[in-house]
């Protein structure tokens, strides 16, 4: 029996995962859009994201409980269709919604999420899943494209606003719904690779051990997302609203830039990276200075720098962790992903959801009203400028986490080494 080609279905994997990075970083691009059509205010455009990613939490938990029972190939083809009836959605707001906009938003955001949490849980066990012989490179791809696909969804829809004005953002999320529909057909047109789905955490069921270095693992993972998360959604709003800059720039040269860091980053480290453990602590700590810097530094440009570079800090910050996680606990199973998977949602809905009501409750302060006049800033500066402060607690209890895992778990692996070497 002749083996199937896996070559188209391998590129409908990353059509995929390259569109849905629509699903994360469009309705960031829209928030002020969305503020001066519909009057909705930081906090409930925050929770847009922590809708988002407690629908993917969501979707996480029980595909994992139940995926022995889903027939997950199937789910797999029509995932992306998922995303398009979410984004289309977001595109009849203004005929379908037109007195109940923040409705349709939800609507549309809980079912594109849904895509969004399968795709998680499914697509890099579709690419383990195919005969390669560099798999660590074709996973290193997939993952890279979703900071590509943010960079192209910033840089089309900079564009088309530009052009085509604010009034007609309705087309654009209409433009982004039919994408998706290209990777659905692709998958539908390809064989799809048998999943294993009944891997088990047999060494994190034995050892004690194993579990609380899980347990900080979830905790590393998910401060690292906070970090990661709270930019990439805001830094759109915060350059126009804070720092001044135009949309088009501040999109193009600013939101995409930080997305093509983050993507280079990725891709650098595949190659050339050693001791995640390090670079993990490099990071948070980097991502620390730079939320610093945002919150508490006047200057302008120094400020951009800043949320520029957090793409560089907080690129390894999830991955980086789950490599940690294999290192530490050998023949770690499905399970523990799916929780990691889980921790990562969790800071994801989290940060962003606590910078949007950190800067409303101060924009609306009289504490950040006389702040402002002080520093001849508006209210509303202030209070994106104090929410990009409160978001620098995230990665420093990051650095704590990783530095216990260094002091305490540091030495386990190399005396392993050391006695295998010694035996042989």
């Amino acid at each position: 029996m002749a083996t199937p080609n896996f070559k188209r279905t391998k590129l409908a994997c990353y059509t995929a995962y390259f569109t849905m990075s629509s699903v994360f970083c469009l309705p960031p691009l829209l928030f002020v859009t969305f503020q001066n059509a519909f009057g909705i205010s930081y906090t409930l455009l925050g929770t847009l994201i922590l809708i988002n990613f407690c629908t993917q939490l969501t979707v996480d938990l029980f595909f994992s409980a139940f995926a022995k029972k889903i027939d997950a190939k199937w789910i797999v083809r029509l995932m992306p269709l998922i995303t398009s009836l979410g984004l289309g959605v977001y595109a009849l707001i203004p005929s379908l919604f037109p007195n109940f906009a923040y409705l349709g938003l939800v609507i549309g955001t809980i079912i594109f999420s849904i895509s969004a949490g399968l795709s998680e849980v499914l697509l890099s066990p579709t690419i383990a899943s195919i005969p390669s012989d560099n798999p660590q490179r074709d996973m290193s791809a997939l993952h890279s494209l979703y900071a590509f696909g943010v960079f192209f969804v910033v840089t089309v829809s900079t564009v088309f606003l530009k052009i085509f004005t604010a009034k007609n953002w309705a087309w654009l999320v209409g433009l982004f719904a039919l994408l998706p529909i290209i990777a659905s057909v692709m998958f539908l047109t390809s064989p799809m690779p048998e999943m294993n789905g009944s891997q088990t955490d047999s060494t994190v069921k034995k050892s004690k051990n194993d579990l609380f270095v899980l347990v900080l693992c979830i905790a590393c993972i998910f401060f690292g997302s906070c970090a990661e998360n709270a930019m990439s959604n805001w830094v759109s709003s915060f350059m126009e609203n804070a720092l001044k800059i135009d949309k088009a720039v501040g999109d193009i040269v600013g939101m995409a830039t930080f997305a093509l860091l983050l993507g280079f980053t990725r891709i650098l480290y595949s190659k050339y990276g050693k001791n995640i453990t390090n670079f993990l602590l490099f990071g948070m700590i980097g991502a620390t200075v730079c939320y610093l810097t945002v919150g508490l530094v006047q200057n302008t440009v120094v400020c951009f720098i800043a949320c520029v570079l957090t793409g560089v800090f907080t690129a390894m910050l999830w991955p980086g962790t789950l490599i940690m996680m294999e290192e530490k606990i050998p023949s770690v199973g499905v399970a523990s992903y799916a929780l990691m998977a889980a921790g990562g949602d969790l800071g994801a809905s989290i940060a962003p959801q606590l910078l949007g009501i950190v800067t409303d409750s101060v924009a609306s302060s009289s504490f950040g009203a006389n702040i402002g006049l002080s520093l001849n800033m508006t209210a509303e500066q202030v209070g994106l400028k104090a929410g990009m402060l409160t978001t620098a607690i995230f990665p420093l209890l990051g650095a704590i986490v990783v530095i216990i895992i260094m002091k305490k778990f540091s030495q386990k692996p190399q005396s392993d080494q050391t006695k295998l070497l010694n035996d042989n």
